[in-house]
């Protein structure tokens, strides 16, 4: 069998019990074969700041470079205030700097957000749809992919329980890995 391409999922929250980090988790264990989803977590980034782009931190370059070696990168979003959360605006920030630089050119791109309300982090995803163009590779279309009512779906140590969330995760990560494959530079 061909070696699997390798694709980040970015956690755009950094609560420790937080939906968006089940999410991905779930995310890379019902992942096919040809994709090997690799969690990545937003805690060690410091915050961006022009100024540092001449001399950047050692945690800018490390997440830089995780996302250069990479096939792809999904995003996996809370909503904040009807947007994407500042950690993840941060990230975003720090990987497509300096200017015309952007670690994400080339990668394809998901989003998956999510709520426990009813209207599954519609606004986030909006966001990023906006925010992403022009700083990362192609960006999936479909499945348009916004959870809601998450908050049921997940026992106590974290593991996917709700049936119907994990067939739409199942339909995303498979389509996710078809993207990978068909735009893998």
């Amino acid at each position: 069998m061909a070696t699997p391409n390798h694709a980040l999922v970015l956690v755009g929250s950094l609560r420790k019990q937080s939906f968006s980090l089940k999410i991905a988790n779930a995310m890379a264990k019902l992942a096919p074969d040809t994709l090997k989803l690799e969690v990545v977590t937003l805690h060690e980034l410091g915050f961006f700041s022009q100024d540092l782009e001449a001399s950047p931190p050692a945690e800018w370059l490390a997440f830089r470079n995780k996302i250069k070696a990479s096939d792809g990168v999904v995003f996996v979003t809370p909503e904040y205030n009807r947007s994407i959360p500042g950690v993840l605006k941060n990230a975003i920030d720090i990987a497509s700097r300096p200017y015309a630089q952007s670690s994400f050119n080339g990668r394809p791109v998901g989003i998956v957000s999510n709520s426990p309300g009813v209207l599954g982090g519609v606004s986030a995803a909006k966001h990023l749809q906006q925010i992403l163009p022009g700083i990362s590779g192609p960006i999936m279309q479909q499945p348009e992919t916004y959870l809601a009512a998450v908050g049921d779906g997940f026992n106590e140590a974290g593991e996917l329980t709700k049936d119907s969330l994990r067939e739409v995760l199942n339909a995303y990560v498979t389509a996710f890995a078809a993207f990978v494959a068909a735009h893998k530079k």
